[in-house]
């Protein structure tokens, strides 16, 4: 079976249980935990079937959309939680041991995220496909293999009942967090996909530049970011915001062929990105390089695709209240980036819950 939750295997034959129990019901356990919107689900000789039906339908039926249908068959005693606590513990050591993860984290989880389509509603975290080839592949992700090998250890340290998605997700929350950035909220209940059948296809996360062929253009650039965001459901507002996580980190020749961090203090999170972007003098990098900008002291740089930020008047407004009021910043930064961690999660799919909850005629 190409998914499941953790530990969680279907067969028709727990469908037929559970429709032929007359009094009560005899199937089990729940996929998933409180934290995900789902309950446990206990085995109860007496239990009312009304009260347990809907909500283990719910359950199955998500397991079912992520399997690739209703087919085939049973929902199993799911595995005790991993104790989240002491999973974030173990990221924040690994960048304690060694700061430049920190960024790394943010970036893994931007990239594991941000693949969400909201038309075809394929995409995000739900999955952890950045794992497979093609997707770990992709130029997008060049170097980000070396992160997740760092969080294998983890892995290995809370089995399956920890899945890929859920970690790379919050590894990009506790290093935001550690590097003084906002508390991020966050929830597990991602299920990790088997193999690579449901990459995404290559293009889905911003470029740098738009029309390389062509040196770049600052109108292609500006509807660039605003296609590739306005996809996953954001708005300029929120682009801005997840923009400043450019504070953070640096750009590697070897990776990407960009070179340099966007600000002086790149492992530690602010609204500097937004005040260098306005206060500092850019101008076009000379180099055998793409094409990026550059501070007077050639330290600093700047993508085109961040100073589309200052070229589009929408985006401009954006960047101006934040670089004056971090507070506001850190708090829209936190609500954007829950959205982009979450996004395209059939465990957090209200609409999905909504549409099983009032089906309900085959078991009255």
């Amino acid at each position: 079976m190409g998914l499941g939750f953790p530990a969680v295997r279907m067969t028709s034959a727990a469908m037929s249980t559970l429709s032929s129990q007359q009094g009560s019901i005899s199937v089990v356990s729940g996929v998933t935990n409180e934290q995900s919107g789902y309950y446990n689900y206990k085995s109860s000789a007496n239990g009312s079937r009304a009260k347990y039906a809907s909500q283990f339908v719910a359950a199955s039926l998500t397991a079912a959309v992520l399997c690739g249908g209703i087919g085939s068959a049973v929902l199993c005693e799911a595995p005790h939680q991993p104790d989240y606590a002491q999973v974030r513990k173990s990221i924040t050591k690994i960048i304690e041991d060694d700061d430049k993860w920190g960024p790394t984290f943010v970036r893994l989880a931007w990239h594991t995220s941000g693949t969400f389509d909201k038309m075809s509603n394929t995409g995000g975290s739900d999955g952890a496909t950045i794992r497979f080839d093609p997707e770990a592949s992709y130029g997008a992700n060049a170097g980000l293999t070396l992160a997740m090998a760092e969080l294998e250890p983890v892995k290995k340290e809370f089995g399956t009942a920890l899945s890929y998605g859920d970690l790379y997700t919050l590894s990009g929350v506790v290093a935001i967090e550690a590097m003084g950035g906002p508390s991020i909220p966050w929830r597990s209940g991602r299920v990790d996909a088997a193999n690579g059948s449901l990459c995404t296809p290559d293009g889905r996360l911003p470029d740098a530049e738009k029309d390389v062929a062509n040196r770049g253009t600052i109108a292609g650039t500006v509807q660039h970011l605003r296609d590739i965001f306005y996809r996953m459901g954001f708005n300029d507002q929120e682009i801005v915001a997840l923009a400043g996580a450019h504070a953070l980190g640096r750009c590697h020749p070897s990776r990407s062929g960009y070179s340099g961090p966007w600000t002086r203090a790149p492992t530690t999170f602010s609204n500097a990105y937004f005040t260098e972007l306005l206060d500092n003098k850019w101008t076009l990098k000379k180099w055998d390089g793409p094409v990026q900008f550059e501070d007077p002291t050639g330290d600093l740089m700047m993508l085109p695709s961040d100073m589309a930020l200052i070229w589009d008047s929408e985006f401009r407004k954006w960047v101006e209240i934040y670089a004056k009021d971090e507070e506001k910043f850190y708090a829209d930064f936190s609500k954007a980036f829950q959205k982009l961690e979450e996004n395209g999660v059939k465990a957090f799919d209200k609409s999905l819950q909504e549409a099983v909850s009032k089906k309900k005629s085959w078991w009255n």
